[in-house]
């Protein structure tokens, strides 16, 4: 499949496209407009500028998204090219092995576990199968995860060492917690110590969370996010060799995310950038000066009520993001333009109220656009995916729950 890449609508006739297109159907639904999608993919591309760029299956939660991008069997013969001609997309980061196995059962041949692992059913169909062995490479920080693998009674596997890509000011850390390796001495001890006991050590992974994850909002975080990219590259080329030094030569060196893909890409120490959320674009990936956001995934509430000639209550929605509990989490609604949640109820587990100056016109059984604030969380809340083409046609296409699948 070529994806020819068209000329993005602005927002609001996205959600208009979206709309026209599924009349049909009785909210609450998703529905992605594929149009987005392809240029955020083409996007996604051009900044990793010839980087092999992974997908983050956490952050889509939808197979045939990941086959759009990666091409039907899994394998990275999807339709996105990079500036080279070449497929741009290649190989997935999954979160839970029971995913990864379920994926490569799909046809998947490259998935790198995105965080460690102690799913002790899991890692003995993973041992047991030479086919997941090879294709399946687990993350690992410390012994204990290589103390959980070795008790499957085989330590034939492929890992990979997380590395924490935070910064560090004095005392303050900023980034998230992830692994507790950070010294180029504390790799390679690591490294040393799995592949004594028989473990294949085939990569290094650093996730600058502070970088990748943090908008543009103001020219101290702009100064911050500067400052880790650049301790950060001087730290990684010395990790790499380190471990170098004890393993050989390694297959993966995986950095970034969707807002840190240029500055990742950079680094010629880098073999690969992950991405995910940029595909879809929540509203969490709004300010950024890297990229301009192209939302691609919507849902739509239907009006139930109107407690007030001034509100309107939709029914659902009340799909929270995970992170830090604050307005950031919340669904935005998008169109039509004018409407926001009730600061003293928000968005609800059965009902959303709105207000503004939109709301006086909705009418019972009208229809209200969000945006949610993380990509592929909104997934676990619908069995589908409406997919919008260019000239209107909608598609339903499985989410992983969906499909019966829940990896939580």
């Amino acid at each position: 499949m070529t994806v020819t890449i068209q000329r993005t609508s602005s927002p609001d006739a996205v959600v208009a496209r979206l709309d026209a297109a599924t009349t049909a159907l009785d909210g609450p639904f998703a529905a992605l407009d594929l149009q987005s999608l392809d240029a955020n993919a083409a996007d996604l591309a051009r900044r990793a500028a010839g980087t092999k760029i992974r997908v983050a299956s956490k952050s889509v939660r939808v197979r045939a998204v990941l086959e759009r991008v990666l091409g039907s069997g899994l394998t990275g013969s999807g339709a996105y090219a990079d500036p080279d001609g070449a497929g741009a997309f290649q190989g997935i980061m999954a979160y839970s092995l029971r995913e990864a196995i379920w994926l490569v059962r799909a046809g998947a041949r490259d998935v790198l576990m995105g965080y460690p692992t102690v799913d002790r059913a899991a890692l003995a169909e993973l041992v047991a199968d030479s086919v997941l062995r090879d294709s399946i490479t687990l993350m690992v920080d410390g012994d204990g995860q290589l103390d959980v693998v070795a008790a499957t009674g085989s330590t034939d596997v492929r890992v990979c060492l997380d590395i924490d890509a935070s910064l560090r000011i004095g005392p303050v850390h900023l980034g998230v917690r992830r692994s507790p390796l950070r010294s180029p001495a504390d790799a390679a001890a690591l490294a040393r110590v799995a592949a004594d006991r028989g473990f294949r050590v085939v990569g290094v992974m650093f996730y600058e969370a502070q970088i990748a994850g943090l908008p543009d909002s103001s020219p101290a975080v702009r100064l911050v996010k500067k400052a880790s990219a650049a301790e950060l590259s001087s730290r990684r080329g010395a990790v790499v060799d380190a471990v170098t030094s004890v393993v050989g030569r390694l297959e993966i060196v995986n950095s970034g995310g969707t807002g840190s893909l240029e500055v990742s890409s950079a680094d010629p120490a880098v073999t690969e950038v992950t991405a995910g959320s940029g595909l879809f674009v929540p509203t969490l990936f709004d300010r950024y000066r890297a990229f301009t956001p192209r939302p691609a995934m919507f849902f739509a509430l239907d009006a139930v009520r109107r407690p007030t000639p001034k509100i309107a209550t939709l029914f659902s929605g009340g799909y929270i993001a995970s992170g830090p509990a604050g307005a950031s989490r919340v669904p935005t609604p998008v169109w039509p333009a004018g409407l926001k949640l009730l600061r003293n109820e928000g968005a609800g587990e059965v009902q959303t109220p709105v207000t503004g100056f939109a709301a006086s016109a909705l009418r019972i059984g009208d229809r209200v656009w969000f945006r949610h604030a993380k990509a592929g969380e909104l997934c676990e809340r619908f069995t589908a995916v409406h997919l919008v083409d260019a000239d209107g046609t909608a598609t339903a296409v499985p989410t992983y729950r969906g499909e019966g699948q829940c990896f939580g």
